[in-house]
């Protein structure tokens, strides 16, 4: 890869840490914002229904999907982490529920508008071989986001090695007289701050970055011929494809089964392991810290692999791995370390060969350019809308305090079992192939 390709794979690759960071984000700090504001568990499944996670992200996607079709990848990077560090800007400065909710929906937006246009970008400037590895370099940036603001989290939590520090500031802000509950929740108001600055530097590269060759090529080509290229010619382009059609089939059922697994994990599983685990905010976040880490550690591994290497293999090994989390938590139960401790590990292992690698790999291999991240915020508008809803579902089935936490786990075995089959029925064969190439082979020239 050269050292430019590089530079625009790193600089691209922020928008999922942004994107993960958003989620875990929300997640450290849930226990803070619901004590601060009194919410239920209601509440706390309607911000993740509105978040990043979920219809936030899902709203952004079919906007930005079709906005970087429409004007290119490089109008995306422009504007779009503008419309992020608003939304960042109000959750640090929220007083009540409204404007918390408000905060995480704007964030959300931005964060489905960025994913389509970054992996597609990823995609379309990588080389024959590395592809993979490029997409690997993405996900890598998605394990360190939440690592990172985990440690944040711990630091600046209520006992943590850096509190002094969070209420000093608290009173500065607010006042000797700030209740505790409100000089706690200011932790997870510097750890939102840490993701605001990130943003702004991620935004000085990315507008910084050059158009996509590929995506240049295919406007040329439209022009040349005479073709619309407006977003509605775009839509009804990939609707009256049939190959289209059945791609976007069994890409929305390989991440969609998967995600509605992993959405719940990204938010809840810290709030999980102290309700129905037992453990305490500290512990749980150290926990799903060291998950992170293994998910880092071993999707570089798969970097290194995955251009030579057959990728259904790898996507059976992790669907494998993470069934076998669940069917442990189920056994040995939720209440004890023992159990935690082997789901963190699975679950880390499995996120490093996850389902979000071949989709992210697939779902940019198997469009053309012209309708390629409309077709990609499209499957995202599905998985993450619905992934909102089942969010809301969750928190019924798991109850105020975990009783149901069983049920809902049977619930995921279920989900990843058909992501399974689903992969293994349809994973496509594309490996060291060029997107040209592949383009003609499945739509023809």
């Amino acid at each position: 890869m050269s050292s430019g390709s590089l530079k625009s794979t790193i600089a691209v690759s922020l928008t999922n840490y942004l994107d993960a960071g958003a989620i875990v984000a929300g997640a450290s700090g849930l226990t803070l914002w619901q004590n601060y504001l009194g919410l239920s568990e209601v509440h706390l499944g309607w911000l993740n229904f509105i978040s990043a996670n979920c219809l936030g992200a899902a709203i952004g996607a079919i906007i930005g999907g079709f906005l970087a079709d429409r004007f290119g990848r490089k109008f995306i990077y422009t504007y779009n982490l503008l419309v992020y560090m608003t939304g960042v800007l109000l959750v640090m400065c929220s007083v009540n529920y409204p404007m918390l909710l408000a905060g995480f929906l704007v964030t959300g937006i931005s964060v489905g508008i960025g994913v389509p246009a970054s992996w597609t970008y990823i995609s379309e400037s990588s080389e024959v071989n590395n592809r993979g590895r490029n997409i690997c370099i993405s996900q890598m940036s998605w394990g360190i986001g939440p690592m990172i603001i985990l440690l944040l989290g711990m630091f600046f939590a209520p006992g943590g090695y850096l509190f002094g520090w969070v209420e000093s500031i608290a009173h500065a802000i607010g006042g000797d007289g700030l209740a505790e509950n409100a000089v706690n929740v200011f932790s997870s108001r510097l750890v939102f701050l840490s993701l605001f600055i990130v943003a702004f530097i991620a935004w000085n590269l990315q507008r910084k970055l050059e158009e996509s060759n590929e995506w240049k090529a295919s406007k040329e080509e439209a022009k040349a011929k005479g073709e619309k290229t407006g977003l509605t010619h775009s839509i009804s382009m990939l609707f009256s494809n049939k190959i289209a059609i059945k791609t976007v089939c069994f890409l929305a059922g390989i991440y969609l089964t998967w995600n509605l697994v992993a959405s719940v994990m990204g938010f809840f599983q810290p709030h999980i392991y102290e309700t129905a685990g037992g453990v305490t905010n500290e512990t749980a976040n150290w926990m799903n810290c060291i998950q992170w880490a293994i998910i880092v550690g071993v999707t570089f591994i798969v970097s290194k692999i995955i251009d030579r290497t057959n990728h259904k293999m790898i996507y059976v090994f992790g669907l494998l791995v993470a069934i076998s989390a669940w069917l442990i938590i189920v056994t040995i139960g939720v209440n004890g370390r023992a159990g935690l401790w082997a789901f963190s590990i699975l679950w880390g292992i499995q996120g490093g060969t996850s389902v979000q690698i071949f989709y992210a790999l697939w779902g940019t291999e198997l469009f053309p350019a012209k309708f390629r991240a409309g077709a990609q915020g499209l499957m995202f508008f599905i998985v993450r809308g619905l992934s909102a809803v089942w969010g809301i579902i969750f928190t019924y089935i798991y109850g105020e305090n975990g009783e149901g936490f069983t049920v809902a786990a049977y619930c995921m075995i279920i989900l990843l079992l058909i992501s399974l089959v689903v992969g293994i029925l349809g994973a496509p064969k594309t490996r060291g192939k060029s997107l040209q190439q592949i383009t003609e082979e499945r739509y023809g020239e």
